[in-house]
C-alpha cells in the first residue's frame, strides 16, 4: 500500500533522475550535437516532477517537523544534481 511519503519519495526520485538526464545527456547533445530533441522529450516531464516535488515539500513541511534550514536545504536539493537523492536519504528515508 501506498503512503503519502513513499509518493513523495518516488516524485523525489523521479525529478533527481529526470534532472541528471536532462543536464548531463540532453542538453550536451542539443548543444553539442545540434539535436534540441532530447531536451524537449526530457523538459516536460522534468517540470512536472520539479513543481510536485516543491509543492509536495510545502505539505509535508509540518508532518516532518523541519526548521527553516532544514526546509530550505529539501527545496535546494530540487536545484542541485543529486540533491533530491541526499534529501530521500537524510529526510524521507527515516519518515
Amino acid at each position: 500500500m501506498f503512503s503519502f511519503v513513499s509518493i513523495f519519495r518516488w516524485i523525489a526520485l523521479l525529478e533527481g533522475l529526470s534532472y541528471i538526464l536532462l543536464l548531463f545527456i540532453a542538453t550536451p547533445i542539443k548543444y553539442l550535437l545540434d539535436d534540441p530533441q532530447y531536451v524537449k522529450l526530457l523538459g516536460m516531464p522534468h517540470g512536472i516532477l520539479f513543481v510536485a516535488y516543491v509543492a509536495l515539500a510545502f505539505l509535508f513541511k509540518k508532518d516532518f517537523n523541519w526548521t527553516n534550514k532544514q526546509f530550505g536545504w529539501v527545496l535546494l536539493a530540487s536545484i542541485l544534481p543529486f540533491g533530491t537523492f541526499y534529501i530521500d536519504r537524510k529526510y524521507l528515508k527515516t519518515a
